[in-house]
């Protein structure tokens, strides 16, 4: 790994212009972009953004799928101080404009697809100073490097430190609200080197890997394995978006060597037609998370992809992977594979209990993760910010235990989130837009397991009296106000919901309750 004093994207981009000014930096699709090249678009783009008066500090949106256009933006506001958010293209136009406006933003990129998102919120953003459409052939907006024509590709003066933010990434929480997670320089440099300082190999990135980004760039998952390839000077391949069929491609083709998925990708690469070990061959290390991999399922990734595999444990506010679960435990009928791992080198994990005690091996609490790694703040949300960040312990929100070794296990997650093939889902999110409905009186969200996409989301509903109402109109209702991955795939229309002495509904119960019904339904037939 190219190592700068501070530990800065900016400076590692320009060092590797220089001593990997030829090597391929990012494929996508047929496009290819070397090292050298990639830090000079960066430049330009960055003189572009200070030519529209964009300063250190100042927000910069992304509203488009994965390209070279997208890490070219990060790279170019990480050499201006400035900060990128990413819209996930997936969003509704409401749910957009909260983020530009939240955000504060400045400048947005966005893709011609997005186009009609782009004309509803545009207009009523006060701060925004530009809009730039990253495709050519624009009949609205500037097209990108028609934007920046005659901007310079020279360096810029690098001023910036690694405890400087270079990305801003919106993520719900319990409010319902997204909240912008700030990253700093620093969130992408840790995990590398605290692993090479400990000797170990868990997961790590080379020079000469052939690194695929299968999981979307616009949440950490993505960025972060881009990123932590890209500072090792690895030539990152960027999937417009996940396809099994173009995965298994990429890995025969271009030769990967390394890549990060959910269990369920992995999976659907493994069901394609004529996939044998020798399409696999040039894998060395498959790192997953965002669910448990089943063993049945390790049986067979250990066979045909025939490679390491490491199953990682983190969040966007711990900025990089917290706990590894390393290869060595990997191995069929191990009770290790059911643990989220053991914490990283450089990282501490501890469980606490109500009262903020920590707690001995084998009794369930709270997972906190220390880590240098982790979030700046939650943008403009101190309160939020105190309550996850307490000292230097970052509040995972998911109950677990350690056992005596250190191996942390998951139990439920605390904040009830739930996953949809590697995305997050807020229950309160999708409560608050159903509760408009006029004919519900109660609402619950839970998330019931499904293979192989993780979880699936139910709604159980309580009518009005006197009000009727069926599954198909309230998915009609949510369509166009959330995005369409959060919409419910099953709705129960129930007589009232559990709620504790304070009021609270107790999601655990009506979650606990629709998989007994599941499983029930499942064994009547």
């Amino acid at each position: 790994m190219t190592r700068s004093t501070n530990w800065t994207v900016a400076a590692t981009c320009a060092a590797h212009a220089t001593d990997r000014a030829d090597r391929p930096a990012i494929v996508c699709e047929d496009r290819v972009v070397t090292y050298r090249e990639l830090h000079l678009a960066s430049n330009r783009l960055a003189h572009a953004l200070r030519a529209a008066g964009i300063g250190r500090r100042a927000r910069v949106g992304y509203l488009g799928r994965e390209s070279e256009h997208y890490y070219t933006a990060i790279l170019a506001c990480a050499k201006l101080g400035a900060v990128l958010v990413p819209v996930n293209w997936r969003l509704t136009a409401g749910e957009v404009d909260h983020i530009l406006r939240d955000s504060d933003a400045e400048v947005l990129f966005a893709e011609g697809e997005f186009w009609s998102v782009v004309d509803r919120v545009s207009a009523e953003l006060p701060l925004l100073r530009a809009v730039v459409r990253l495709d050519d052939g624009a009949d609205r907006g500037a097209a990108l490097w028609a934007w920046a024509d005659g901007c310079p590709d020279t360096d810029l003066a690098d001023e910036c430190d690694q405890d400087d933010p270079v990305v801003q990434i919106y993520t719900s929480g319990t409010t319902g609200l997204p909240k912008g997670v700030v990253l700093a320089n620093r969130s992408f440099f840790t995990l590398p080197a605290a692993m090479a300082d400990a000797g170990v190999s868990w997961i790590d990135w080379l020079p000469d890997d052939v690194n695929l980004i299968s999981l979307p760039g616009l949440g950490i998952a993505g960025i972060g394995w881009f990123m932590h390839g890209f500072n090792a000077g690895a030539t990152n391949v960027i999937m417009r978006m996940f396809e099994p069929q173009l995965a298994v491609r990429l890995v025969r083709t271009l030769g990967v060597t390394t890549t990060f998925a959910a269990p369920a990708m992995l999976q659907m690469m493994l069901a394609e037609r004529g996939v044998t070990r020798a399409t696999f061959a040039s894998l060395r290390k498959i790192a997953y998370g965002a669910a448990p991999i089943s063993e049945s399922l390790l049986r067979q990734c250990l066979d045909v992809f025939d490679c390491e595999f490491a199953q990682i444990y983190a969040s966007t506010e711990a900025g990089s992977v917290a706990v590894c679960l390393p290869p060595a435990a990997h191995r069929p009928g191990s009770p290790l594979l059911r643990a989220a791992g053991k914490a990283c080198p450089g990282n501490e994990v501890k469980v606490i209990d109500a009262e903020g005690r920590t707690l001995p091996p084998g009794e369930i609490g709270q997972v906190c993760v220390r880590t240098p790694a982790r979030m700046v703040e939650y943008w403009r949300q101190p309160a939020a910010t105190a309550r996850t960040v307490v000292g230097d312990w970052l509040y995972m929100g998911d109950a677990g235990y350690l056992d005596d070794d250190g191996y942390l296990f998951l139990c439920d997650r605390i904040n009830d989130t739930i996953i949809v093939a590697g995305q997050n889902i807020y229950p309160a999110e999708v409560e608050r837009q159903l509760g408009d409905h006029p004919a519900l009186a109660d609402v619950a969200v839970v998330g019931v397991p499904d293979s192989p996409w993780g979880d699936t989301v139910h709604a159980c509903v309580v009518p009005r009296p006197g009000n009727s109402v069926t599954p198909r109109q309230l998915a009609l209702f949510l369509r166009g106000r959330i995005a369409d991955y959060k919409i419910p795939t099953a709705y129960h229309l129930v007589p009232s919901l559990p709620r504790n002495p304070s009021g609270k509904v107790l999601r655990r119960e009506v979650r606990a309750q629709l998989i007994a019904s599941t499983a029930a339904a499942t064994a009547e037939t």
